[in-house]
């Protein structure tokens, strides 16, 4: 839960200072933020598992098709993201372009980690 809150105060931040990201409403950004902590929890799941096939690779082969689908993983997500907004939400909700939700991402990924550090120091 701690995730979507934090995930709410990136995405709307970054609604009132990056031009390219629109959304209709607070409401919106709330269930964006939701889409957004499921679709991420995929694909780092999907990194994880790609991760620990690479290590495991026994020939240069198997290394070299895990790095390539790891990514492929890592440029596909961005483009995914992209298309779930739009198909979920149509034209209410814009996360701009490939560059834009690369950013955002990494912002909310940052702000998810510092957040839970916080969390683990004040306990």
């Amino acid at each position: 839960m701690v995730d979507v809150f934090v995930y709410v105060v990136v995405l709307n931040l970054a609604i009132e200072f990056v031009p390219a990201i629109v959304s209709e409403g607070f409401t919106l950004s709330l269930l964006t933020a939701v889409l957004l902590k499921l679709a991420l929890e995929v694909v780092i799941a999907l990194k994880d598992w790609m991760k620990r096939r690479f290590h495991a690779a026994e020939t240069w082969w198997t290394q070299v098709a895990a790095g390539a689908a790891l990514w492929g993983l890592a440029a596909g997500s961005k483009l995914a993201v992209l298309e779930l907004v739009a198909l979920v939400f149509g034209d209410l909700v814009s996360l701009g372009g490939f560059a834009s939700v690369t950013a955002l991402i990494l912002v909310l990924l940052a702000a998810r980690a510092g957040v839970r550090r916080l969390l683990v120091a004040a306990a």
